[in-house]
């Protein structure tokens, strides 16, 4: 309360302004840098420093309404200067238009071999280079992706790195963050609900309630939704019919949101979103319903990329925030191009195993967003590894170099697939307390013999100090190895066929594609329909390069199933379901939220 009667004193009336920098705890930097500023507009930025002590959100929209744009840029450069953990930014139109024509930066993907059920701390190298860069001189921004609340209280955690290489607030940011996510559920089942008035007021589009394919979402692991049956009940509850929940990171809108470039790109997506078929088999879009207005509304704030940083204050863009198994597992279109026009090297990163994560992230966001990433950065585990290798998840942490030989050829094949790509690779292995030095060696050998730089992470334990050597060799891949980045396939002269099988067979390593009888209708229908020009956003499980999780390692003679295929048209892509992977996770026998709590002060404990 003290401190919104500060505030709000301020609204009053400017007080004199080195006091308030004083009181604040403002150092001298602000003293140079404000003094140019007029009353009006230093009593506007003093608002914004006054609840900065106490973590806030600042809106740039309000800030700097009315500023030329040198008073912007001014009130930019000292909110960028500011050490206080815990603030967050939302940037705004204009501000992305003052850097539109600034020159790009490079752009490094971090990604990741097949993983264990813990992951393997993509998240945590993301963030430690960055700031390992920034040690060295090197401007650099990562672009990371918004947790879900699905895994923070399931088994893998939260995603804002670990040890003294995390964004923070890291309670906030593996929570509610900024409500982006409650912001896309509302949108989605805001749209489910005027689907289902439709067709109660009369069904107008003569929508068939047997074909309607748009489900609504809740960002939470949940088995038990999955197949609903809705509209029980008396007449006026509705139409009843059998319907189902998606997690919120793997509604349609979610991909919208990360791969739209303003406003009016979000609203024309949003307007062709596929949300149920007519008696005469022809789609019914959000359009058609007139729901794209409001969906937008919802999201205005949303589609804003949000800036914290880490704690050694490197800022980073986390916005958005899709799996990379269900979804195309990449951080937005926007985010990830503010970080190219803002620092000498962007730092992003893709979901789970590079052959989910990384290969969407270079077929559909980089073709659909013109990115040219100059260098790939692969995660790999000692303990992922011997996982692969046969090794129970209880006994990863003894040595045991033959089970290291045997996973190895796991990192192999994520090599050879990442070459595809004409992009130049650096394997780093995220370092744990129980590695031993017979295995780091092993490790070494065999990333130097495939022509891959190889560098050691420890930036866990040691923040951006432990992230010297990694950040070194990409420096060196950036200044002596060319990209000749490629897609694996073009859009418009591949068939649907053509592009699963390409996935399947050469990132994979599959012998063929099987479809069920369904999933080979659907594949015709969406053909005749127009889509069969769109990429392929395959949905499999994170653990195998096969569709079944069992099979580790390099695994071959197999087949990827394909059990039913359907289109994101507003997202622009079409999402192959394989094996028997879900849309919509389950909790596990013991979850992380059994171990979570708040205490009278309001510390959270257990969330990691």
């Amino acid at each position: 309360s003290e401190l919104c009667d500060e505030t709000a004193c301020l609204y009053k009336a400017p007080a004199d302004w080195k006091t308030l920098c004083e009181k604040f705890g403002i150092g001298s930097k602000i003293d140079h840098a404000v003094k140019n500023l007029s009353g009006g507009e230093r009593q506007r930025l003093f608002i914004v420093l006054a609840l900065i002590p106490n973590p806030k959100l600042v809106f740039l929209d309000e800030l700097t309404t009315g500023l030329d744009t040198k008073a912007r840029r001014d009130v930019w450069k000292i909110l960028s200067e500011l050490k206080d953990n815990g603030l967050t930014i939302f940037l705004t139109s204009h501000f992305m238009d003052e850097v539109k024509n600034n020159e790009d930066g490079k752009l490094v993907l971090v990604t990741a071999i097949n993983p264990t059920p813990a992951g393997e701390g993509k998240t945590t190298t993301s963030v430690g280079v960055s700031q390992a860069l920034n040690k060295l001189g090197k401007k650099t921004i990562c672009a990371l992706r918004e947790p879900s609340l699905g895994p923070c209280f399931g088994i893998k955690g939260g995603a804002a790195g670990g040890g003294y290489a995390q964004v923070v607030p890291m309670e906030d940011l593996n929570l509610h963050f900024t409500g982006d996510f409650h912001a896309i559920t509302s949108a989605n089942n805001l749209l489910a609900a005027m689907l289902d008035n439709h067709i109660q007021q009369g069904n107008k589009l003569n929508i068939d309630t047997r074909d309607v394919v748009w489900k609504r979402c809740i960002d939470m692991n949940d088995r038990a939704l999955r197949n609903t049956v809705i509209g029980l009940g008396r007449r006026v509850d509705g139409v009843v019919r059998e319907d189902h929940f998606v997690i919120t990171v793997a509604s349609e809108i979610m991909a919208i949101l990360c791969l739209a470039n303003d406003m009016a790109d979000l609203k024309e997506r949003l307007g062709k979103i596929i949300v149920a078929y007519n008696m005469d088999r022809e789609p019914v879009t959000a359009k058609d319903l007139n729901a794209v207005g409001a969906m937008a509304a919802l999201l205005k704030d949303a589609i804003k990329p949000n800036m914290i940083q880490t704690l050694e204050h490197t800022p980073a863009f986390v916005h958005g925030g899709p799996f990379a198994n269900i979804a195309h597992g990449c951080n937005s279109v926007q985010a990830t191009k503010l970080a190219l026009k803002l620092a000498d090297i962007a730092i992003t990163e893709a979901g789970f195993g590079a052959d989910l994560g990384a290969e969407k992230f270079m077929d559909i966001k980089c073709q659909m967003a013109d990115l040219h990433p100059d260098a790939v950065v692969l995660v790999a585990t000692v303990r992922a590894l011997k996982y692969n290798g046969g090794v129970p998840k209880d006994n990863l942490a003894e040595e045991n170099i033959d089970a290291l030989s045997k996973g190895i050829v796991n990192l192999e094949k994520h090599i050879e697939n990442l070459k595809l790509f004409g992009v130049p690779v650096v394997v780093t292995l995220n370092q744990f307390a129980t590695d031993t030095e017979a295995e780091l060696t092993f490790i070494k050998n065999f990333c130097e013999e495939r022509d891959c730089d190889f560098a050691l992470s420890q930036v866990w334990e040691k923040g951006g100090e432990g992230g010297i050597e990694l950040a070194k060799a990409i420096l060196r891949t950036l200044d002596n190895k060319e990209s000749n980045y490629k897609p694996l396939y073009t859009y418009d002269d591949t068939t649907i066929e053509e592009k699963i099988e390409t996935i399947a067979t050469k990132i994979y390593g599959a012998d063929k594609v099987v479809y069920t009888a369904a999933a080979a209708r659907q594949k015709k229908r969406l053909t005749e329909l127009g889509y069969g020009n769109l990429p392929i956003c395959m949905a499999k499980n994170q653990y195998s390069l096969s569709d079944d999780p069992k099979k580790l390692g390099r695994p071959e003679g197999f087949d990827i199933t394909i059990r039913e295929i359907y289109v994101n048209a507003g997202a622009g892509f079409l999402v192959a379901l394989t094996g028997d992977v879900m849309t919509m996770p389950g909790l596990p026998k013991k979850p992380a939220a059994e171990g979570i709590d708040v205490n009278d002060d309001g510390v959270i404990t257990g969330l990691f």
